[in-house]
């Protein structure tokens, strides 16, 4: 069971694995009220109605901070309440979508990490957990709960809870 169920979220959660592979190529589009740019320091602030695009992904945050270390990797962070991302699944007709109050995203490590009344859908599958995290590299995931101090009308406890649908059984032929 416990196999299954981290299989499940191994899927659930693969972010970028599951990404449309064509949106890296694409330009990325930021809309903000106001932007603050450090070119010394490498760090670009926007704030106001952000909405970042890049070919079928799409954030919309309070604020975005976007860093680029000595390597040249990005790395961001995005706050809202909440702030979402939603983006099309590869080689299908679904999205990928979730929330949180702060989402970030390792460039080098290629990890991704939702905290504070996070959730992640995939088709009607959904995991809500108060710390979501997956790693791309290590193809690893963690959902951790906050208790009753991070409880929300959907985790009305704290605890994670996750909603996966069952796979559809192939259809028997009829003689």
């Amino acid at each position: 069971m416990r196999l299954l169920l981290v299989s499940c979220l191994l899927t659930l959660f693969a972010l970028p694995a599951f990404a449309e592979k064509a949106d890296k190529d694409k330009p990325i589009e930021i809309e903000a009220d106001t932007v603050t740019v450090n070119d010394a320091k490498k760090v670009s602030v926007y704030t106001g109605n952000v909405i970042v695009t890049q070919g079928s992904l799409m954030i919309k945050a309070d604020k975005l901070v976007v860093r680029e270390d000595e390597s040249g990797f990005q790395h961001s962070s995005s706050y809202g309440n909440p702030t979402t991302f939603k983006q099309k699944r590869e080689g299908k007709d679904e999205y990928m979508e979730g929330s949180a109050q702060r989402i970030e995203y390792d460039g080098r490590m290629d990890k991704v990490q939702l905290f504070t009344k996070a959730w992640v859908k995939r088709a009607d599958d959904i995991v809500h957990g108060d710390y979501i995290m997956y790693d791309a590299n290590a193809e690893y995931s963690e959902v951790i709960g906050g208790g009753p101090k991070s409880a929300t009308s959907a985790t009305p406890t704290g605890r994670v809870k996750a909603i996966i649908q069952p796979k559809n059984k192939p259809a028997q032929d009829s003689k």
